[in-house]
């Protein structure tokens, strides 16, 4: 199984999501670093279950427990590990799980695969998983913050056939990302949005969206063409969240109407250094950063758990009506922004040493 992402800033997750606890490695972080972690919880606080009436009712705090790696408030340049208890657990829950493949789930694949697979809440296939990735995340992220001034914001951008209105991605804050439940900056959006979702959930239904980020002041020249490009590994990245299904960067599926004449970016001055006029690459070329923000959506599906009577088969192959009594999302997009901005920083501080080992 592959639970390691990165090359120099190194993060191994580990945890089911009804086992004791959840958690991540991190490896590679350089020492010096000023670590707070109450910036790890706040990070963790944005991701957790019980938020809302817009997500499940999992009742986790999502406690995270330094072990190792931080001393006196700094990064020692060892091992960081993270610990989350799982304390709201109840694989009774899941139960049809032992007999039954539910529809669109990992249930399937993963006995398949292994020839074993966690009977409760989908084991390393859930979202539960991400914990790991959203502290390790925050430690990337504040060490970009520090050694180069970046600002990772995401958003929703779309719920079901709602989509927000284009913002100002230079100034966008996340602040302004969580004024509301729903973590769209658009508040006439923000409520539309919230209505569908509450229609799902009423009808025991689910639905999908988009996430958009914007990932600011990152340096020129980050990204190892040519199969390490830096869209590459964001792809890599964002895909593997749980319910990830589509990933397109800068004008990205869009940008196939336009002609070259529109849509490449023309260079210009910008103060010191060369910048670019307009930014439908995304703020990368040639699988490199060029200085410009960097911009992306993820769609997230709509959530395979669903209340709903669904006409499916057991392992034996008789036919079967089953219905999830599992705690669940509505729609995950809410709960899915500090993932994205996470994994955009693990790959980001990743790119950013390697790019240091090659040109300090």
């Amino acid at each position: 199984m592959s639970s390691s992402f990165g090359t120099l800033f190194r993060v191994t997750t580990f945890g089911e999501s009804h086992c004791p606890a959840v958690g991540a490695v991190v490896d590679g972080c350089p020492p010096g670093l000023n670590l707070d972690v109450a910036m790890l919880q706040r990070q963790l606080d944005r991701r957790r279950p019980g938020q809302s009436k817009l997500s499940t009712p999992r009742n986790e705090a999502d406690q995270v427990t330094i072990l190792s790696g931080i001393e006196g408030g700094k990064t020692l340049g060892t091992p960081i590990a993270l610990s989350v208890a799982n304390r709201d657990q109840r694989p009774g829950d899941y139960g049809e799980m032992n007999q039954v493949p539910r529809p669109s789930h990992a249930d399937y694949t993963y006995q398949m695969k292994y020839g074993i697979a966690a009977r409760s809440g989908g084991g390393r296939a859930s979202a539960r998983e991400t914990i790991g990735r959203v502290a390790s995340g925050a430690i990337a992220e504040e060490w970009l913050r520090s050694a180069y001034g970046v600002e990772i914001v995401a958003f929703v951008s779309a719920v079901g056939s709602i989509d927000a209105p284009a913002v100002d991605l230079s100034t966008i804050s996340r602040e302004q990302v969580d004024g509301n439940a729903v973590r769209c900056p658009d508040t006439v959006s923000a409520k539309a949005m919230e209505g569908v979702i509450l229609a799902a959930a009423a009808e025991h239904d689910s639905i999908g969206g988009i996430v958009t980020c914007v990932c600011r002041n990152v340096p020129v020249g980050l990204g190892e063409p040519v199969f390490d490009k830096l869209e590459a590994l964001l792809g890599q990245a964002m895909l593997s969240i749980p319910a990830a299904k589509g990933f397109d960067l800068g004008s990205g599926f869009a940008g196939t109407r336009l002609r070259g004449s529109q849509h490449n970016d023309p260079f210009v001055h910008k103060g010191d250094r060369l910048g670019t006029l307009t930014n439908n690459s995304g703020g990368v070329q040639g699988g490199i950063s060029n200085g410009e923000p960097i911009w992306f959506r993820v769609a997230f599906k709509p959530v395979a758990t669903i209340g709903l009577p669904q006409t499916t088969v057991d392992y034996d192959g008789s036919k079967v009506t089953l219905a999830a009594s599992g705690r669940h999302d509505p729609c995950v997009v809410p709960r899915a922004v500090p993932i994205v901005e996470a994994m955009a920083a693990l790959v980001l501080a990743d790119l950013a040493l390697i790019q240091r080992s090659r040109r300090p």
